[in-house]
């Protein structure tokens, strides 16, 4: 409290000075003036061990080259980010724990087959060109990890739809595989896009088991799994995903490409490919998704809508990383459109 000085005046005439306490009634502070428990690093740290089960499954079913593949993927993105923020003298900011979760989903989007040498420039395009290079973490306009994804697939298309056959385990760092061992194509979205269904049950799908794919999408379950701790955790809201996925189910079920049962081949859409891995941790990142319910649910739709069509028409199989960085680049517009009106403001161009 804050001592203040106070005149009186006795009734003799003589003026004496006194100080008084007056109590704190106000604080004046800037926003934010309600504060929570959580931080960036609180939030990431939420994401790691909610991508941790998927990416261990992988691990598992792809062998000693994907756990390989995942830490030289996660050690460059941390490298990356404190050598550039070294190098444009600004605080090395490591500690939030973003460029650990940089690292681990383009680990993720990787096949198991890619060079050792692609994490290495995929973690450069993400972290000092889709990041740094814009003003660091919240200022990105686009999810760094999708970006390097498309940016390693349009570069090295050879090396990332080239997929070993289910249940083959690598662990050899020099990748020797026969090749009969290699399959092109998103398997099983490879299938879907000849117009028929693949030769994989839909319990394996689900669960990762006897899957070929990239290393962090081949086990729904356990990604749902970690989207539902996310949700639990109050990181995300349930618009994007749902709306995401629930786009793309409707579509595949009303329009499927198939001519057996529409229903197999929308559960077929559902679980293969990267739709739930992009639904839960890509589309829904705080600093390229939209901040209001309806944008959200807007970004979500438009997410499902352009992943089947990409899917549908595009001559690549998988969609779901074009489809989010397409709708990164319009969340400024949906923003704009369902922002709400100041209170007691004016419409637009009047005075």
């Amino acid at each position: 409290m804050d001592n203040h000085e106070m005149k009186t005046v006795p009734a003799g005439g003589a003026e004496s000075t006194k100080k008084v306490q007056m109590p704190e009634l106000l604080t004046v502070s800037p926003s934010p003036h309600i504060r929570g428990p959580e931080n960036i690093a609180s939030i990431m740290l939420d994401v790691i061990l909610a991508l941790c089960p998927a990416m261990f499954w992988g691990v598992y079913v792809f062998g000693m080259r994907a756990l390989a593949l995942c830490v030289i993927s996660v050690l460059c993105a941390v490298g990356w980010e404190a050598l550039v923020q070294v190098l444009l003298k600004k605080p090395v900011t490591i500690r939030d724990l973003s460029a650990v979760v940089t690292g681990m989903l383009l680990a993720m989007n990787l096949p198991v087959s890619a060079p050792l040498w692609m994490p290495i420039v995929g973690t450069f395009f993400a972290i000092v060109v889709a990041k740094q290079l814009f003003g660091g973490i919240g200022k990105n306009f686009v999810n760094p990890a999708l970006a390097a994804r498309v940016f390693l697939f349009t570069s090295f298309a050879s090396h990332m739809s080239i997929f070993p056959k289910a249940g083959t385990r690598i662990n050899s760092m020099a990748l020797e595989l026969a090749e009969g061992d290699m399959v092109a194509g998103a398997t099983p979205l490879a299938s879907l896009k000849n117009g028929e269904l693949p030769n994989v049950n839909l319990f394996d799908m689900i669960t990762g088991s006897n899957m070929g794919g990239c290393i962090g999408e081949v086990s729904s379950l356990l990604l749902i799994a970690g989207g539902i701790y996310l949700l639990i955790r109050r990181v995300i809201t349930w618009h994007i995903p749902v709306a995401y996925i629930g786009t793309v189910a409707v579509l595949t079920f009303v329009f499927p490409q198939y001519g057996g049962v529409a229903a197999d081949f929308m559960l077929t859409e559902l679980f293969s490919g990267g739709l739930m891995l992009g639904a839960f941790f890509m589309a829904t990142d705080y600093a390229t998704c939209p901040v209001t319910i309806r944008g959200r649910l807007i970004f979500g739709i438009g997410c499902g809508a352009l992943t089947v069509m990409i899917r549908y028409f595009g001559s690549y199989p998988e969609g779901v990383s074009f489809a989010i960085l397409i709708m990164n680049l319009l969340v400024w517009y949906i923003d704009k459109m369902t922002m709400p009106k100041r209170f007691g403001g004016t419409p637009d161009g009047k005075k």
